[in-house]
């Protein structure tokens, strides 16, 4: 076999529709465009940016900036508060994001993890996770803790 022996199989092309070339061919005179009308003329549809009476998209656009649009590139973090920690491990316990998960503290385990600083801790934790903010990175040493930020 060479390549100009080459053929698709039955079947799988079909020959294009030939419009406006007379009765005969079941498509003539208006080519299935019906009588008048905007859809019956060439260049039909309307402009580009018509919206049928609401506003056109490009208008719209001042007033929808900041709102719903979401930056591609934003990093959603699983937040655990330092209280969670403390009601879920006892002390020099390892807390990394495997262990959260096992734990059911991530809703998304995929994602980094990030401890916050809302309650109290008083034992001593050993962290490691994604990101720390600087009230729970506090609130962990002064209870006798280690935090280490994982890339």
């Amino acid at each position: 076999m060479k390549l100009h022996e080459l053929t698709p199989n039955d079947g799988a092309t079909k020959k294009r529709t030939r419009r406006g070339r007379g009765y005969g061919s079941g498509l003539g005179k208006t080519s299935g465009r019906g009588q008048k009308g905007q859809n019956s003329r060439s260049g039909s549809g309307g402009h580009l940016y018509r919206q049928g009476g609401n506003l056109p998209f490009f208008r719209r656009l001042p007033f929808m900036r900041g709102e719903g649009f979401t930056p591609i590139n934003r990093v959603e973090y699983n937040e655990v508060n330092v209280a969670l920690l403390m009601s879920r491990f006892s002390a020099n316990d390892e807390v990394t994001p495997e262990s959260l998960a096992k734990v059911n503290l991530l809703s998304k385990p995929k994602n980094p993890v990030v401890i916050l600083g809302h309650g109290e801790i008083s034992v001593p934790l050993k962290v490691k996770v994604h990101r720390v903010s600087k009230g729970a990175l506090v609130k962990i040493k002064a209870a006798g803790g280690t935090v280490e930020i994982i890339a």
